[in-house]
């Protein structure tokens, strides 16, 4: 063969993929504004939050002491150092700490009985959660109990130090009389430092017994004493939630019906919340983590608030009566399941009954007089088979006959597919079930070719919540680098099917939430964030840019009377918002090179000008973090529109949201 003519035929051939794409998209979409195919739900993007990955301890809860109340039950004396009573020390007499058990029966069980042996003063320290993230000049409130035994201790120092042991705050308590007294003081810090501890250092002799060590920012969200890590609840709020699904995930179950998460144990006086070992503490052995414990000072009341606070539907998710089964399996027997049946009907009256009710009283107690009105509820996580729907249908009668008006929420497994998400689906129909709860942890790949996944369900039929779900790209490395912009871009053209069909899926959340860069079990995270600091992932971007554009009302858009479900690379969802009067486009081009698209608009007229807001890059790999945390978010950019058609190029590998006024 002639090499010239060769080589023009490889050029062709290599060139012909991409003139074909442009050449498919000169065909324009159409687009009707006053035809609506269905309702977008407030609930349509939410959050879901876990205790996983140091997420509330450690994370979304400000306290700063770890162990504070000596209660982590495999080693009560966790997190707390005796540094001038090792074997290195001079002074190995100074003093010994001692893990007592009150001799009462409640839920606080242990306290600390310090022995001060040496004048020259017994010192313990409090490592936090890999570390405390002091900020220069801000305040920070301490908290203590204390009961002088005997002796003569006159004073005790708290000090915030630095890696290298320097003073970067300071304050003291002078104990008093016998008996147990709380304690409260303040420090200003001199230094911002990402891993301080807490040092507490004891004048005098004498015995004296400590509990509920505990320090939280003054500065808090809301500015609530002993409150929420303000950065960290920022970062929710501007995702403009539609719904907060607490607690869980899989600490619900928990590897064992004894360790299962029960939300009584979660209200009240925080202190009286008893301590419970975190299910993820040692799941992997490669994420080994025995110090993970959960205090609940995030409980089931401060999630109610939370939930209000961000102006989003709360729905709590509750046992079936199943631990997991992907560990132990424990099944309670049928006939002894009232207590189950029982802690979601008194779920239900904490949450919305009058302070005249037994659980409403304490709601009101607490701080809420008035009902959280929560209309959602969940039984049972990721749990399948037969032994689920059994239990699922008890809990549920039981709620239906209580409270018909409350909406409740069942679960498919924990895959999309399969045997045992076959049979959920087939079973819970004949229950004529409101919604069932569907969970996909996938690849990218996956993501993009089931953009189409919910098309084809049944109108009629139940409601679908699309509970837990991420992209995991596969070859990266771990933590962090899993949020690369492959899995985001999958994701957004996955929920552009989500949007199209609305009608049938009802709520929608990623999984999991947050994750604390040096403690955590479960990647990919839509939130990173260090003791200091926190950004979101290219996925919090895209799950953003969805959330805060809506709509009210989903449109019917075609090509050729095809809608764009992956066809050359473009996947297109449109929405329009009747109270803002918008016409919104969320578009996703796959593709690694550009796309003009043409849309012709009917039913309404269009302003002049309209705004495209971009997430946008050209490495798949791509991803943010604590020193570029903005690298993939949104660009804004103005676009003109002649005779109600809008032409816009579509970045490669790039979401668009096109906002358009009518």
């Amino acid at each position: 063969m002639n090499f010239n003519l060769m080589k023009r035929l490889c050029f062709i051939a290599a060139i012909l993929p991409s003139f074909l794409s442009a050449q498919s998209q000169t065909d324009p979409l159409n687009v009707d504004v006053s035809q609506s195919v269905a309702e977008v739900q407030p609930t349509m993007y939410g959050i879901f939050f876990e205790d996983i990955n140091f997420a509330a301890d450690g994370g979304l809860y400000a306290e700063l002491v770890k162990n504070r109340s000596f209660e982590f039950t495999l080693n009560p004396s966790m997190g707390w150092q005796q540094p001038n009573t090792n074997r290195h020390s001079l002074n190995k007499n100074s003093g010994m700490l001692n893990i007592m058990k009150y001799k009462e029966q409640n839920t606080n069980h242990n306290f600390a009985r310090v022995t001060v042996k040496n004048a020259d003063g017994y010192q313990l320290i409090n490592e936090g959660y890999r570390g405390m993230g002091i900020k220069k000049d801000n305040q920070y409130n301490l908290y203590v109990n204390m009961a002088k035994q005997s002796g003569d201790i006159q004073k005790v120092i708290f000090q915030l130090i630095d890696e290298s042991d320097n003073v970067i705050g300071e304050t003291s308590i002078m104990p008093k009389g016998d008996g147990w007294k709380h304690y409260k003081s303040q420090m200003v810090a001199s230094e911002t430092v990402e891993n301080a501890k807490l040092k507490i250092t004891f004048a005098g002799t004498g015995v004296i017994d400590l509990d509920m060590v505990s320090m939280f920012p003054e500065d808090t969200w809301k500015g609530r004493e002993k409150g929420l890590r303000k950065d960290l609840v920022q970062l929710l709020d501007d995702l403009n939630p539609g719904f907060l699904r607490f607690p869980g995930g899989c600490i619900v179950e928990g590897r064992t019906l004894e360790r299962r998460y029960q939300w009584k144990k979660t209200v009240g006086e925080i202190e009286n919340r008893e301590v419970l070992v975190n299910r993820w503490n040692t799941e992997f052995m490669h994420k080994f983590t025995p110090d993970y414990y959960q205090s609940f000072g995030i409980g089931f009341y401060e999630y109610f608030q939370l939930s209000e606070d961000l102006g989003a539907e709360p729905l709590p998710i509750l046992s079936c009566g199943i631990a997991c089964q992907y560990n132990t399996g424990e099944l309670v027997p049928l006939d002894e399941l009232d207590p189950y049946v029982q802690d979601a009907l008194d779920l239900i009256e904490f949450a919305n009954g009058d302070s005249s009710t037994n659980w409403g009283k304490l709601r009101a107690k607490m701080g809420h007089p008035e009902p959280f009105n929560m209309k959602y509820i969940g039984i049972g996580n990721e749990q399948w088979g037969e032994v689920y729907i059994e239990r699922y249908a008890i809990i549920e009668k039981a709620i239906k006959e209580k409270y018909p008006e409350i909406i409740v929420v069942s679960g498919s497994g924990p895959s999309p597919d399969g045997e045992h998400f076959e049979y959920g689906w087939e079973e819970l129909k004949k229950l004529d079930v409101a919604i069932v709860d569907e969970h996909y942890y996938r690849s990218p790949e996956w993501f993009r070719s089931n953009a189409a996944r919910y098309d084809d369900y049944d109108r009629n039929g139940p409601k679908v919540f699309a509970g837990e779900y991420a992209a995991h790209p596969k070859g990266v490395g771990d933590g962090p680098a899993e949020n690369n912009w492959e899995g985001a871009l999958a994701e957004a053209a996955f929920m552009t099917g989500l949007e199209r069909n609305a009608g049938v899926v009802h709520l929608t959340s990623y999984a999991p939430l947050m994750a604390h860069a040096d403690a955590y079990q479960w990647a990919p995270d839509m939130i990173w964030f260090n003791n200091l600091e926190s950004y979101g992932t290219p996925n919090y971007y895209v799950q953003k840019l969805f959330a805060t554009n809506p709509g009210t009302h989903v449109l019917k858009v075609t090509q050729n009377d095809v809608p764009l479900t992956g066809q050359d690379n473009l996947y297109l969802s449109a929405v329009k918002d009747a109270h803002s009067k918008e016409l919104i486009f969320k578009a996703v081009n796959t593709g690694n090179t550009s796309q003009t698209i043409t849309i012709n608009v009917e039913g309404g007229k269009l302003n002049r000008k309209g705004t495209v807001l971009t997430l946008q890059d050209n490495g798949l790999e791509t991803f943010n973090t604590f020193e570029a945390p903005e690298k993939i978010s949104p660009v804004s950019s103005e676009i003109k529109i002649k005779r109600n058609q809008v032409k816009v190029e579509l970045p490669s590998q790039s979401l668009s949201v096109i906002k358009l006024k009518i």
